[in-house]
């Protein structure tokens, strides 16, 4: 099977979607000229034109607007923010608007828009921009929330939230934009809403998303090297959360690690958290354990990020916690 990067596998979604179905619509800060931020739409410009594939000012909140105002219209809008960081100006229009405008309208009105972009941590990028609203929006009734870690998942499920008739918050990484992972050319959709078990094991669960799942896939290579087999599940989104699949692995391991980039109170991991132990508690043999970023802003000095950030020394230590209990 062909290798690309994350980067080319978001394109191929969106070109190949924007192929299928006319409606659909590409719209952010320097998504056309420039060929994206971060070069995600490349040469979309010149297959599809200034009318589907669109410039715009620093206006997150104007053309987060507009695209509501298209969705609700019958277009099927990509609103790119060149980070979610960003988001925080338009955040009305996701949460007033877009979230509930097929409940208040009585079931009239859907809302067909996908908001995309980079979040959490990407370097030295200090505090403003490199922060983590997954829970945030997670929390919204009527949204979905995405969160890919590799490429072939992030085709798949990109596809699948530009045919969703509902609005989709869709979270990248600048840091995976030149990961490279297998992705056949054939076409393919991921449901929104299926957890990956991506590595079987026997002693302990771990559970993340996103580019976390490089911290979890690492700490379960260290904790082979020690005898210990783990379990990794790759949960893809976070609203819905597949519930199921964590607590049939936790049946099975009976221990529960959770890494997370988001800051630990209201986190994904809280939530996966309370779930596990309220539906399968009678199996749980040690207290299920998150690891997430410190509770604090995220500084610029590289020394400090790396204190801060959840990291396989950290997640180790979860994991010999839950199986030792100490």
């Amino acid at each position: 099977m062909r290798v690309i990067q994350f980067r080319e596998a978001l394109r191929e979604a969106m070109v190949e979607e924007m192929r299928r179905d006319p409606r659909v619509f590409l719209m952010g800060e320097e998504v056309a000229e420039y060929n994206g931020a971060y070069k995600v739409s490349q040469g979309m410009l010149e297959e599809f034109g200034p009318e589907r594939v669109i410039d715009t000012p620093i206006s997150e909140l104007g053309f987060a607007g507009i695209g509501v105002g298209a969705a609700m219209n019958g277009l099927r809008p990509i609103i790119e923010f060149m980070t979610f960081n960003f988001s925080l100006v338009a955040i009305d229009q996701v949460v007033n608007s877009a979230a509930k405008i097929l409940s208040m309208s009585g079931g009239q009105y859907h809302c067909p828009i996908v908001f995309r972009g980079p979040t959490g941590n990407a370097g030295q990028l200090a505090a403003q921009h490199s922060q983590n609203f997954e829970n945030w929006y997670a929390n919204t009734p009527g949204l979905k929330v995405v969160v890919p870690s590799n490429p072939y998942d992030a085709k798949g499920l990109l596809k699948s939230a530009i045919r969703d008739d509902d609005p989709v918050i869709f979270m990248e990484s600048e840091l995976m934009y030149s990961d490279k992972g297998e992705v056949p050319e054939q076409e393919y959709l991921i449901p929104i809403g299926q957890a990956k078990v991506v590595r079987q094991g026997t002693d302990v669960t771990l559970v993340s998303f996103g580019k976390m799942m490089k911290v979890a896939l690492g700490a379960a290579d260290e904790a082979a090297k020690e005898g210990i087999s783990a379990e990794v599940i790759d949960l893809r989104t976070v609203r819905p959360i597949d519930y199921n699949a964590v607590v049939n692995s936790v049946k099975k391991t009976n221990r529960l690690v959770i890494i997370e980039e988001a800051w630990p109170l209201g986190s994904i991991s809280t939530d996966v958290a309370f779930q596990v132990q309220r539906m399968a508690f009678d199996y749980l043999d040690a207290p299920i354990l998150r690891v997430n970023s410190m509770d604090v802003p995220l500084a610029y000095a590289p020394t400090l990020i790396e204190a801060t950030l959840p990291n396989v020394k950290r997640t180790m230590q979860a994991i010999k916690s839950v199986l030792y209990c100490n």
